[in-house]
């Protein structure tokens, strides 16, 4: 029964590995979306056979020990923070950041959120807002009648 139990372990761990590719999967197109990785450890090792022993004919002793490993877990499921690929997308609103650095958003609580979608766009007032019309902070009005805006490399609008 071990060896099915030790298995199972290797099972669970594989099932958490695809859902995590799933996941990566359903959300290659999301504004922002970085991928996840799943990370794995063993679990502890039984010592079947210590080193040095005689073997079972007593005629020599076995140079090697056998350990025997029972299983594998998930240790942590991390988002990978690497630099995702720049798309033109025709809105002059749409922003990405190269290098380090994130955009603060304000949350519903009034809270600072941060996030590396730069999907945005103006709300009824010029106010600039993500797409789920949440407020960047700073905060940048552009004015209604703006022909044209342009934001420098170091973020001035």
């Amino acid at each position: 029964m071990k060896a099915l139990a030790i298995a199972a372990t290797g099972m669970n761990a594989q099932q958490t590995n695809l859902e995590v590719i799933a996941n990566n999967i359903a959300n290659i197109n999301t504004t922002g979306y970085k991928r996840a990785r799943a990370e794995f450890s063993d679990l502890l090792y039984q010592v079947d056979r210590t080193q040095g022993v005689p073997n079972r004919s007593n005629a020599s002793l076995v140079p090697e020990g056998v350990s025997i490993g029972l299983g594998v877990k998930t240790t942590a499921v991390r988002n990978v923070h690497t630099q995702g690929e720049l798309t033109s997308t025709g809105n002059s609103f749409d922003l990405a950041l190269t290098g380090r650095g994130w955009f603060q958003i304000e949350g519903a609580d009034g809270g600072t959120l941060y996030s590396r979608a730069g999907a945005l766009n103006t709300n009824a007032t010029g106010q600039l807002v993500t797409v789920d019309g949440a407020a960047v902070i700073p905060a940048i009005n552009v004015p209604v009648d703006a022909v044209e805006v342009i934001v420098n490399k170091t973020g001035q609008v």
